[in-house]
């Protein structure tokens, strides 16, 4: 019979039994504790029947870059060893990362990472999106249940859009690729938005929208992008990349498009706003035109008409008074002109007075008028041409007379040559 062991003296050599067994174990993380200042990290590996408690080191931890949380599927290598004090077996965690589809979401998570880096997911960069849009592409498989739902929604909404679908593959490994065709093709359409949409799925099925070429494909679209992919929890990085994420295909549809029904009662209420907004304006302008026709400027004519009456008579009082001012001093400066230019005369006149005077002399004596008051007479014919001869009247002749004092009128009954006496001859 062997000899008995103590308790420490079995649990160390169950621990050095143990510590030469290695194995790789999956399992989901059911109890987690990474408080800080712990030297290790202590979860709980579970499957349907049985726990296994795990210890990783902080160091090792930190340098496998996981992020395990309870309900997560991971991937573990070390080896097993006891815990002597409380004797507790443990499984000594040497290595760590996300199994099966926690794997996916680690590349993924990588993946988001990058693209965020380059500031792909920036709000600065989303796109608006239009508030009518007159045609919408739909990106998406032409036989899910994702296509019949937006289309649906788009009708009851707003049937005044037309949509244009793009049919792609959004499952499976083509998938990513015939989905940057669509997009390529919403483009060139006469879309205003893009709707890639498509129902729900497994994470693996999903899959296809966490590509980075579909995401940079997304953020580089000339159009709006907008996702409606899978449920409500799932998010991928097409979501990421999108100008507006929406929870499911229907959702998309709804964030697109306005309702036409709450457009009619808002347009509606706009209208009854305005009539109400114009009601009040006339009103206030019929009450302002009311107070203006009462003003005593358009009730009394005489009262517009006032200001420019006192103007007019104080401008008549002023010409009334003004003009005989004038006149009378006009009349004055006509006056002393008038002496002025008669004083100016008699000095200009005065040296050539006695000349005047002498030639109006000798103009007198020579006037026929002085010949005839010394008693001479001129006699003229019917045509008042002076007869200076004898010869040139006819005997019955009409003649006339004229004397200084008048004029004497009869026929010729008798003419006779007069005998002018010459210088030397004797009486």
């Amino acid at each position: 019979m062997a000899e008995a062991l103590s308790v420490s003296q079995a649990l160390n050599l169950a621990k050095a039994s143990l510590n030469k067994v290695s194995a790789t174990i999956v399992g989901e993380v059911s109890e987690l504790s990474d408080k800080p200042g712990y030297k290790a990290v202590y979860f709980t590996l579970t499957d349907e029947s049985s726990a296994l408690s795990c210890l990783m080191w902080r160091n090792s931890f930190s340098a496998a870059g996981v992020d395990i949380k309870q309900g997560k599927l991971v991937e573990v290598s070390g080896i097993f060893t006891v815990y002597a004090a409380k004797g507790r077996m443990n499984f000594d965690v040497k290595t760590i990362k996300a199994a099966g589809e926690g794997d996916l979401r680690l590349k993924v998570a990588k993946l988001a990472k990058k693209l965020e880096a380059e500031g792909l997911m920036e709000a600065s960069r989303k796109k608006p999106l239009p508030a009518f849009p007159a045609a919408i592409a739909v990106v998406t498989s032409p036989r899910g249940k994702a296509i019949h739902d937006v289309l649906r929604t788009l009708r009851r909404r707003f049937p005044y859009a037309e949509a244009l679908v793009c049919g792609v593959l959004v499952e499976g490994a083509g998938a990513a690729a015939s989905i940057i065709q669509g997009l390529q093709a919403a483009q060139q359409s006469k879309a205003e938005l893009i709707l890639l949409v498509r129902g729900g799925g497994s994470y693996e099925d999903l899959m296809p929208f966490n590509d980075e070429k579909l995401a940079r494909a997304i953020a580089a679209s000339s159009l709006p992008v907008v996702t409606g992919i899978g449920h409500e929890p799932d998010n991928s990085i097409a979501d990421m990349v999108a100008d507006i994420r929406a929870s499911t295909p229907t959702a998309a549809a709804e964030r697109v498009v306005p309702n036409s029904q709450e457009l009619a009662s808002a347009l509606d209420r706009l209208q009854a706003s305005m009539t109400h907004l114009l009601t009040n304006k006339l009103d206030q302008a019929r009450a302002k035109y009311e107070r203006l026709l009462e003003r005593p400027v358009f009730t009394n004519s005489a009262h517009f008409f006032a200001a420019y009456d006192i103007l007019l008579e104080g401008a008549s009082l002023r010409l009334t008074q003004a003009i005989p001012h004038r006149l009378a001093a006009d009349e004055a400066f006509i006056k002393s002109t008038g002496s002025k230019l008669s004083g100016l005369a008699s000095r200009l006149i005065l040296p050539y007075q006695n000349s005047i005077a002498l030639n109006a002399a000798q103009l007198e004596s020579l006037s026929p008028l002085k010949v005839l008051s010394r008693g001479y007479s001129i006699v003229f014919d019917e045509k008042d041409h002076v007869i200076d001869s004898v010869d040139k009247v006819d005997l019955d002749q009409r003649i006339s007379i004229r004397f200084a004092d008048g004029i004497i009128s009869g026929n010729v009954a008798d003419k006779q040559h007069a005998q002018l006496k010459k210088a030397g001859d004797k009486d």
